[in-house]
């Protein structure tokens, strides 16, 4: 008989949180290329698709429910307000982005994002329930 193993979102919310992240790295780094080259052989300025814009959003959204996991589970406080501070700051740069309120450099977006993988992948690695709070 095989035997379904059970996802446990609290053992692997650090692992989801990081890889969505790291995802949500990419599409921010390959955006500017993969347009340009669009425009390059096209030569039409109709701008990127709306699934593309849309993947920001699913991003976030798989990104809160690790982070949600991940500052219940860890041992370490700090690192739970890290999540949050560095979510926080990401979903207000995408919505900036997106409604232009108020001006900002296209690389700020990478400072979350890249806080977010560092802080789900040290939670993993030393914010383990056999730790103490802190």
């Amino acid at each position: 008989m095989i035997q379904i193993k059970s996802i446990n979102p609290s053992s692997n919310s650090d692992i989801i949180g990081a890889a969505a992240s790291s995802l949500c790295l990419i599409h921010c780094l390959a955006t500017p290329l993969l347009f340009v080259a669009h425009a390059n052989v096209s030569y039409l300025a109709a701008g990127k698709p709306q699934w593309w814009g849309i993947l920001d959003y699913v991003f976030l959204f798989i990104s809160l429910i690790a982070i949600i996991w991940s500052s219940k589970n860890t041992s370490k406080k700090w690192i739970g307000r890290a999540l949050w501070v560095s979510w926080l700051v990401l979903t207000v740069i995408i919505i900036n982005e997106k409604l232009a309120l108020f001006t900002l450099i296209e690389e700020a977006v990478y400072i979350p994002t890249v806080a977010l993988v560092f802080f789900h992948l040290y939670n993993r690695k030393y914010c383990n329930c056999n730790n103490p709070r802190q």
